[in-house]
This record gives structure tokens, C-alpha cells and sequence, in this order.
């Protein structure tokens, strides 16, 4: 109980949600449109909490480890009765790791979705005020809840698990009306909704 108290309130005080250039008055906010080629990664996952991840390839060692901590996090959550959530990983727009995306790709699993940006896109990173590493943790409705950075990014410390819950289990941005929903369906009783 003290473990999961203390970590919900080191996420309450981190530093506009963990990123230093993330701005706090864009917490809770529809993030602005965003598309890779014809497909808009955020429109299919309306409804559920997402899990965006900004990670680049720098090193086939150093970087494949993340995608499969990212893999087990998705798996231990699941395990746990967090369904329903969505995991994207946007890889940088630079051109060395555009020529390492298909080898991502192979490796990780179908559970993940992971987009290429094409060469002469807006870069998603630069709409989404984001860097290498960061997690942008997303609620049922949309709304940014938590934007974290390095080093809380890392997925061996627990912040980004603690968000993600947080954003499963909490109203932080205020109610949503997909929720409602949501308790409707599977508590299947009807007057939760009025």
C-alpha cells in the first residue's frame, strides 16, 4: 500500500508530468492531429486508454530491450485486469532509423502498433512537443494525462506503469463520457448513466 501511495505521489510532483519541455497547461487536452501517410493512429484508439511512445534506433543491442520491456509491461498489465489499451510507437523521422524500421517492426509484437514517419511528413515528435523516450500517456476520451521523459521513461523504474494505471483507473482530466459507456457494457446496468 505505501509503495503504491508513494509512487502516485512522486508522479502528482513530477516536473509538468515528467518532461521538462512539456507544458502543463497541455495536460488534459485533445492532442493536436497527427497522421502517418493516410492513417491516424489516435482516431482508432477512441475508447481506450493509449500508450504513445516516442522511441528512435540508435543501436540494434541497445534498442531492441525496450520494445521487449514495453512487450512484458503490456503483458504484466494485462495480466493484472488492465485491458483494453492501446500501444503506439512512433520511430523517429530521421533516416537511419527509417532504414531499421522494418527490423523493428519483426520484432516486436502485433500487440504494438509501430509507425514509420514518411520523409516529408510533420514531424510527429515536433506536433506531439515530444523527445527520444518519451511516453505520452492518453485517457479513454483523448486527453493527455501524462507526458513523461527521461530518466522516468525508463520502463525499469515504475512511472510509466503507475501512469498508465492511473489513466485506466482515475478521472485526473474529469469525467469522460466514454467511460459511462464503458461501465455500462460491462456492468450492464443501466442506471449508471443517468
Amino acid at each position: 500500500m505505501w509503495r503504491s501511495l508513494g509512487l502516485a505521489l512522486a508522479l502528482c510532483l513530477l516536473p509538468m508530468g515528467g518532461t521538462e519541455s512539456q507544458g502543463q497547461s497541455s495536460l488534459c487536452k485533445q492532442p493536436p492531429a497527427w497522421n502517418i501517410g493516410d492513417h491516424d493512429p489516435m482516431l482508432y484508439s477512441s475508447g481506450s486508454v493509449t500508450v504513445v511512445a516516442l522511441l528512435q534506433i540508435i543501436h540494434f543491442i541497445y534498442f531492441f530491450p525496450k520494445y521487449f520491456r514495453l512487450e512484458d509491461l503490456r503483458v504484466q498489465l494485462e495480466k493484472e485486469g488492465y485491458s483494453n489499451i492501446s500501444y503506439v510507437v512512433v520511430n523517429h523521422q530521421g533516416i537511419s532509423s527509417r532504414l531499421k524500421y522494418i527490423h523493428l517492426k519483426n520484432k516486436v509484437s502485433e500487440h504494438i502498433s509501430v509507425y514509420q514517419q514518411e520523409e516529408h511528413q510533420t514531424d510527429v515528435w515536433t506536433l506531439l512537443n515530444g523527445d527520444k523516450d518519451d511516453f505520452l500517456i492518453y485517457d479513454r476520451c483523448g486527453r493527455l494525462v501524462y507526458h513523461i521523459g527521461l530518466p522516468y521513461s525508463f520502463l525499469t523504474f515504475p512511472y510509466v506503469e503507475e501512469a498508465i494505471k492511473i489513466a485506466y483507473c482515475e478521472k485526473k482530466c474529469g469525467n469522460c463520457s466514454l467511460m459511462v459507456f464503458f461501465s455500462i457494457i460491462f456492468s450492464g446496468r443501466k442506471e449508471e448513466i443517468f
